[in-house]
Formats: structure tokens, sequence, C-alpha cells
């Protein structure tokens, strides 16, 4: 792959004079934005472009918003590429993209033995991001399911577990400390040399909100991924890790609902990104059915 010729002026004109660039190599796992490996005889860098029709709208504030959250996390120990250069309008590079340091380590999805240990350590992980304190809090979090526009998946056989999920959060929202989440925090966005976590990508839905719902999207992304068990380990690791999470159960459910529920009734779409990384086993005739077993597996644990 090489890249177009004005992405490869704008690439070149970020990076230290007298580099030259040598190729690059698309990068799997990226939902939202073409992620690619920029080589040069020295090292690699990533440039992100982000090229989903569905996202076309907020694109330019994504990269905006990421390039600003990296820089504040600079020296902040958390392990984040470094900004080299951002073009949230698509001026140079025709579509919104930011070019960064790439971080060592590798994506791992797969079951093997070392999996629970990752789980451990994605959540001591975001436990330390929440404690971050940012100088200026990012913009307030989003929800991704709204109650009223769930869609049960049409084969699902157990249509009334659907309906009480989503009767459970037609209310306000539970009262929260707010926290700084990554908000798309998963194995997926997270890089790993075996077990040790290398580094955390993609920041472009920073936000202010209830550590929650940061821990319930990881869970969802777990049991989607791994089952019900793991994304409990996790959960639990999370508090052990000196996480702080809804004092009672049923605030808890209402965010792990909350996230569970925005995958409804495509479930399948998760698993594109993590076909491409080798889980071929995770079809939409796997995935469907798995998500359905987590809700139950919520209501059963929580409600």
């Amino acid at each position: 792959m090489e890249l177009d010729s004005r992405t490869h002026r704008w690439t070149l004109s970020q990076l230290p004079p007298g580099t030259e660039i040598t190729g690059a190599e698309r990068l799997g796992g990226g939902w939202s934005s073409l992620v690619r490996a920029v080589h040069t005889r020295d090292r690699d860098y990533v440039l992100r472009t982000m090229i989903r029709p569905e996202l076309a709208d907020r694109a330019e504030e994504m990269v905006t918003r990421e390039a600003r959250v990296l820089g504040m996390l600079a020296g902040t120990g958390l392990p984040v590429p470094r900004v080299l250069g951002a073009d949230p309008s698509g001026t140079h590079t025709g579509m919104p993209s930011l070019l960064t340091t790439r971080l060592p380590g590798r994506i791992e999805i797969g079951d093997d033995h070392a999996t629970g240990a990752r789980a451990v350590a994605l959540a001591r992980q975001l436990a330390a991001i929440h404690r971050v304190r940012p100088p200026v809090a990012p913009p307030p979090y989003v929800a991704w399911s709204w109650p009223g526009e769930i869609v049960t998946p049409p084969d699902s056989p157990r249509p009334g577990l659907w309906r009480r999920a989503e009767e459970l959060i037609t209310r306000e929202p539970p009262r929260h400390p707010g926290r700084f989440l990554h908000r798309d925090f998963h194995p997926g966005n997270v890089l790993f040399e075996d077990t040790a976590i290398t580094g955390v990508v993609d920041w472009t839905e920073t936000s202010w909100g209830p550590a929650d719902l940061d821990v319930a999207h990881c869970a969802t992304m777990l049991a989607l991924l791994h089952g019900d068990d793991l994304a409990e380990t996790f959960v639990g690791a999370y508090r052990t890790a000196g996480g702080a999470l809804a004092p009672d159960r049923h605030s808890h459910l209402y965010w792990r609902l909350l996230d569970a529920l925005s995958f409804a009734p495509a479930a399948a779409n998760a698993g594109g990104p993590w076909r491409e990384l080798g889980r071929t086993d995770l079809t939409a005739e796997v995935l469907g059915p798995a998500l359905e077993r987590h809700l139950a597996h919520l209501l059963d644990t929580y409600g």
C-alpha cells in the first residue's frame, strides 16, 4: 500500500527533516477509521484517516478531540501515542487525519492461556485512566442506545428479555460522580506484549461521565469475545484496582444495559474488525446469540 501523493506530502511535512517514507501498510482492527503504518528508514508512524460515511459529520471534531486529549495526556504516564500532526478538516489529506508515533505491541483478542491475565491488566489500566484529572473536562458522554429506539433482533427467541432490558434504562440516569472516560476502551483499542499493556489508542470519543459506562463497554466487548465469566472477572479486577463503581447493583445494571443494548440488533457489526484480526469464529450467527446471553446474564446477576 502506498500513500496518495498529497497525503504523502503532508505526512512528510510533519516528520523530522530528511525523513524518507519507504511505504505504508494497512493495520487491522479499526472500525471508524483507516489505520495505516507509515514506514521510514528509522521508525514507523501511524496515520489514522476517518473514512466512515456515517461519521462524516463528526469526523473533524473527533480528530480535533483526539489530538487535544493526547496532548493533554503527555507526561501522565499513560501509554499513549504522541501527536505529530493533525489535519482535522482533511484539507491536506482528503479526509480528517491524525499522525502519531507508533507504540510497540499488538492487539490481542484470541482465546489463550493469557486471556484472564490480560483482562486484569485491562481493568488496572482503565482504573488508571479514570484517575486522570484533566485541566479542562472533555465533553459530556453521549449514550449510544436510547429507550424507544432499541430494535429487538427479529429472530430472537426471547423478545421479552429485550423489552425488560429496555424498560430498565427507561428512566433518568443514576446520579454519578464525573470521571475522565476513554469512552471506547476495549481490547481492540489496547496494545499488548504478552500480558503487559504497551499502548491505549483511539481517543476520539473521550468524554466526562460515569466510570461504570467505560467499564460496561469493555465488559460487553469481553463478553462477546470470550464470555460472561471473563467480563465479570474484568469488573471485579477493576474494583480491586481501586476503581469506583456505582454503590448499588441497580445503578450498575443501568450502565451495563445501556452499553449492551447499543449493539442491538446487529451485534455482528462488532465482529468485522475482530474477524480481520483472526477471530473468524465470531460470525453473525455467533455474536447475535452471545449478546442475548449477555443480556440474560446481566438481568440474572444484577436485576
